[in-house]
């Protein structure tokens, strides 16, 4: 159920016309720890274990990622639709990132939104150690195989989509949501439940980048991340620290690497002319 039927009045021009859209569909999943609750977020329903699961990864709730939580569907609303999961998790299980909770509301938009304190958002860590070269011209063929994937945006155009790879290109999760960072979670989750996580090494999502999708990246141990749109300054700040080798404005057959270029290959050496500081104006 990631779209809903909406009507409404389009006005063109001078003319009046009824109309019917698929939306895409924002719910509240609270997420309950050990009897407690501990977020609620903000999402696309589907695939929600993924999502959890993906979560407590990235946020460092879970100290390792192969335990297995026991984790209950508790509540559906009206529509069918799960609003409350409980897990339960063994104390000795819990990482840094239970102590440093959310608040009570993780919006689907931003992560930095949900935190308790403004320093939550600081991270440190040891950065990707890998030599592992990728052609460029294959990262924009990953796109056009997450586009074929994007079922809920061909209705709604609403949702942000998020898909790993290997190395040399195969597919191995792709998921769509409401908010870009509960996609890459989605993604993550359903590689740690299907034992693939070892396997990913691109990542690529819609829209633009923010530093914490840099971060879940980097705690997935994914070296390379591609974004159809712009990453912020932070983004770029964290990625050139964490080691991730991280593009944007991948589209029209086009790429631009703003930190770990070391990584990247052309197929054919470039031009003399192609050399040099670009006009943006070009």
């Amino acid at each position: 159920m990631a779209t809903r039927n909406y009507e409404g009045k389009r006005f063109e021009d001078d003319s009046v016309f009824k109309t019917v859209d698929a939306l895409t569909v924002e719910e509240a999943l609270q997420i309950n720890i050990n009897g407690s609750p501990f977020t609620v977020s903000m999402r696309t329903p589907g695939n929600d274990i993924s999502l959890v699961r993906g979560m407590l990864h990235s946020e460092g709730i879970i100290k390792n990622a192969s335990y297995n939580f026991n984790l209950v569907l508790k509540k559906e609303n009206e529509r069918g639709i799960v609003t409350i999961v409980e897990l339960t998790i063994p104390e000795e299980e819990l990482g840094e990132g239970y102590s440093n909770s959310r608040s009570l509301l993780s919006v689907s938009s931003c992560g930095i939104c949900g935190r308790t304190e403004l320093g939550d958002i600081d991270f440190t860590g040891q950065s990707i150690k890998d030599d592992e070269k990728v052609d460029n011209e294959l990262i924009n063929s990953l796109f056009k195989k997450m586009k074929k994937h994007q079922f809920d945006f061909h209705q709604s155009g609403g949702t942000h989509a998020a898909a790993a790879f290997t190395r040399d290109g195969k597919l191995l999760s792709t998921k769509e949501d409401i908010g870009r960072h509960n996609a890459v979670d989605k993604v993550i989750g359903d590689l740690i439940i299907a034992k693939e996580l070892k396997k990913a090494a691109i990542m690529t999502v819609s829209g633009r980048v923010s530093y914490e999708i840099i971060i879940k990246c980097f705690k997935a141990n994914i070296p390379f991340l591609a974004a159809v749109s712009a990453p912020s300054s932070l983004a770029v700040d964290y990625a050139k620290e964490l080691g991730i080798t991280l593009f944007g404005f991948c589209r029209n057959g086009r790429i631009t690497c703003y930190s770990n270029p070391q990584r990247t290959k052309l197929k054919k050496p470039s031009l003399p002319s192609e050399k040099g500081i670009e006009n943006k104006a070009s």
